[in-house]
Order: C-alpha cells, then sequence, then structure tokens
C-alpha cells in the first residue's frame, strides 16, 4: 500500500512541474529567456535550440538579446524566431538579435489568465486521473477492506493537498500576469 501512495505522490509532483514548466511560457509582459525555449533554427541542416547556438541576455526589463556564438548564423537565428510565432519581431544589429517584449494590455493579459487556467484544469486533470489508477492499483490488492479504504483516504488526502498547491500556483501567476 505505501508503495501504491509513494508511487502516486511522485506522479502528482510531475505533474505540478509540468503545469510549472507550461507557465513559464506564458508572457507575463517581462522578458525571461524561457520564452525562446520552443525556437529551433536550421543551423547547418540540423534543428538546432536556440540556446545551444547563441547566448540569451536580459539587458532591461523588456528586452531580450541574443548572441550567437557563430556570426554566420546570426540570419538562421532571426529566421527561427521570425518563424516561430512567439509574437516578438527580432531586430538584427549585424552583432546580435534584439527582440522587445511590447507592454501586454488589458485584454491580453486576460487572455494569458485564461490560459494559465486552463493548464491549471489540465493539471487537475492528471491529478485525478492519478488518483483513480491509485485507487484502482488499492482495489486489486490483497488487502484487507480497512487497508483498502484507509488507503483510498490517504489517496483522497494526498489530492486535496495537490489540488491545493495547483490554486496557489495560479493565484501566483494570475497576479503575476495582472500586475502592470
Amino acid at each position: 500500500m505505501d508503495e501504491i501512495l509513494m508511487n502516486a505522490e511522485v506522479k502528482m509532483t510531475e505533474a505540478i512541474e509540468n503545469m510549472e514548466k507550461r507557465f513559464l511560457n506564458i508572457r507575463a509582459g517581462r522578458a525571461n529567456p524561457a520564452m525562446l525555449d520552443g525556437v529551433m533554427v536550421n543551423y547547418y541542416g540540423a534543428l538546432t535550440p536556440i540556446k545551444q547556438l547563441a547566448t540569451i541576455s536580459i539587458p532591461e526589463a523588456r528586452q531580450l538579446c541574443i548572441k550567437p556564438y557563430d556570426k554566420s548564423s546570426l540570419s538562421a537565428v532571426e529566421k527561427a524566431i521570425y518563424e516561430s510565432n512567439v509574437g516578438l519581431t527580432p531586430n538584427n544589429n549585424g552583432e546580435m538579435i534584439i527582440l522587445n517584449i511590447p507592454a501586454l494590455t488589458e485584454d491580453t493579459r486576460r487572455g494569458y489568465v485564461k490560459q494559465a487556467k486552463e493548464y491549471s484544469e489540465d493539471c487537475k486533470i492528471v491529478l485525478r486521473n492519478i488518483r483513480q489508477e491509485a485507487n484502482n492499483d488499492i482495489k486489486k490488492s490483497d488487502a484487507t477492506e480497512d487497508e483498502k479504504r484507509n488507503s483510498e483516504e490517504e489517496i483522497q488526502d494526498l489530492i486535496n493537498k495537490f489540488n491545493k498547491i495547483v490554486d496557489e500556483k495560479f493565484k501566483v501567476k494570475e497576479t503575476e500576469l495582472m500586475s502592470v
């Protein structure tokens, strides 16, 4: 029984971590190198993550600078950013690419909050599926009825704890997105 509980807790922790990673991709009006995580550059015929080809720095709160290690890849990096649909227009000055992050409008902020809410709901669905899987494992075990009932209650306590964590993390992200 303890193994089933520990396995469920590990899976629930992974679900929370996945939700946090998805939250990083939601812009908050501030520069964040994680915004470019999904950008792949066609570098000598191979798709390569932008982080492997360039240093990404934040000179100002709403600006990203991408400086490729290989100057000849500058145009390929610029093209990849443009085609990646991150919503930013790259400015190439011959040495580096500068991305200016525009201030968010109220409607855009609400859209991002809605997106964060969807991510948190997806996480809760995953948590419920993990609970269901654990409960099925408990029912299949050869433990006594009391042990099974106690284990199911522990699983329920666990999901309540993790749902509270999801709600807290969503509130933090909502506050971050709605602050000007």
